[in-house]
């Protein structure tokens, strides 16, 4: 092996996974690059995440050679993910030590797990924040170094079988899977990279194409999958209808109609929302009204929210029946009254300041405010999310939906 260090093997998920439990979304790539990767580093470790192992979806051999060889395995059980769980169950089964379980504080522990000892770390919102990454990698660090130094069982299956023998493989071969490996791995995060810092400076064609990339290496993966369907209709080539409508058919291999991925359910609602105001065909405003209700069903999020009453106000203008135009200027109040208050307590949580999304909290905020006619809330919110130093891109999308929500304020304030 070129690389002498020790090798630790990390079992996560991939992207940003919705918790079902919490109702939460959680980007498990900052957990990784936050807090687990600096933590094996500077322990001395070579890291490898399991997550470049699975070719189609397939566990093979690489996968349970890497789970027995490896001399640390650090598992991330966070949002349930299968996989995960069950590699950790290889990974009990075949070694006796050396393995860490670790999950977001918020979410479940499965109860099959209850009596493993395991570290707790905390997300705000999708991402860490700066200090709690900070904390979290140190004291994960000292757990590693504590792990490998005391050779003790952490596996149940070796704690209740003592006289289990951990069996063993010759050294042929795994060098050059480990090189591989990592290698695979350094190019799939170079590619998703790339492909974020040309969406954040706008350039959603070339967003596009890293992201394609990145789907050929990684066939069908959601976060992928889901990044690249937005790139895709935000391009807007060769025309916005084409776009949008090459944007649905790449997210359909996630089957958003069955969908309770928050995330999946927004970006289609996106599209089909999009297709309506380009089309003005009420069957794509209906679409676009299914998605984001079920993505706000699932977890009660503010984007999702926002856009479904945004909708649900543009369908009571179309209504014909003066019963289904009141349902749907209902549903809208409704809508936004929930988004503030599922919001309120995040904003009194003393860590939202280091939350990367505090900026459209505000937003939503404010624009939710000022549908609900609570023009003075509404005011400080926009001046807080204006003191936040937004793009350009950032005022016009919050500016836009601004104009919209005045509009339904005022005219619930008339009709008082």
């Amino acid at each position: 092996m070129s690389d002498d260090r020790k090798l630790c093997f990390v079992i996560m998920g991939f992207g940003k996974k919705t918790d079902y439990e919490s109702g939460r979304t959680l980007d498990l790539d900052a957990t990784y690059e936050a807090i687990i990767r600096p933590a094996v580093e500077r322990a001395g470790l070579r890291c490898i995440r399991a997550d470049e192992v699975i070719h189609s979806g397939v566990i093979d051999l690489e996968m349970y050679e890497m789970l027995l060889r490896a001399d640390l395995v650090v598992a991330d059980i966070s949002t349930g993910n299968p996989n995960a769980i069950y590699e950790l169950g290889v990974r009990h089964a075949l070694c006796p030590n050396s393995t860490i379980v670790m999950k977001e504080d918020a979410g479940r522990l499965y109860f099959d797990l209850n009596h493993v000892s395991t570290f707790h770390y905390r997300h705000l919102g999708e991402d860490i924040g700066a200090r709690e990454a900070g904390r979290a990698a140190r004291d994960l660090q000292i757990l590693i170094e504590t792990a490998l130094a005391s050779g003790k069982p952490d596996s149940p299956v070796y704690t209740f079988l003592p006289r289990l023998r951990r069996p063993m493989l010759t050294e042929e071969e795994f060098a050059d899977l480990v090189d591989e490996i990592e290698a695979e791995q350094l190019r799939l995060a170079e590619l998703i990279h790339r492909a974020e810092k040309l969406a954040g400076d706008s350039d959603h064609l070339g967003a596009a194409a890293a992201f394609r990339a990145a789907n050929t290496l990684k066939p069908n993966d959601p976060f992928i999958v889901q990044q690249l369907a937005l790139a895709t209709y935000k391009a807007g080539q060769p025309d916005q209808i084409s776009s949008l409508i090459e944007g649905i058919r790449i997210i359909d291999a996630l089957n958003p109609d069955q969908s309770n991925d928050p995330e999946t359910r927004g970006i289609t609602g996106a599209m089909y929302k999009r297709l309506w105001l380009a089309t003005h065909q009420p069957a794509q405003l209906d679409m676009a009204i299914r998605h984001y209700r079920r993505g706000f069903e699932v977890r009660g999020d503010y984007y999702n929210g926002e856009n479904l009453a945004t909708c649900y106000d543009m369908r009571a203008e179309l209504q014909t029946n003066p019963n289904e135009a009141l349902f749907d200027q209902m549903s809208a109040h409704k809508t936004r009254e929930d988004i503030v208050a599922n919001l309120r307590p995040v904003l009194e949580d003393q860590a939202s300041s280091e939350r990367s999304d505090l900026k459209w909290i505000h937003a939503t905020m404010a624009n939710c405010l000022f549908a609900l006619g609570d023009d003075a809330a509404a005011n400080f919110h926009e001046v807080q999310f204006r003191s936040l130093q937004p793009a350009a891109w950032e005022i016009a999308t919050f500016e836009d939906g601004r104009s919209r929500a005045v509009v339904t304020g005022t005219a619930r304030k008339a009709s008082r």
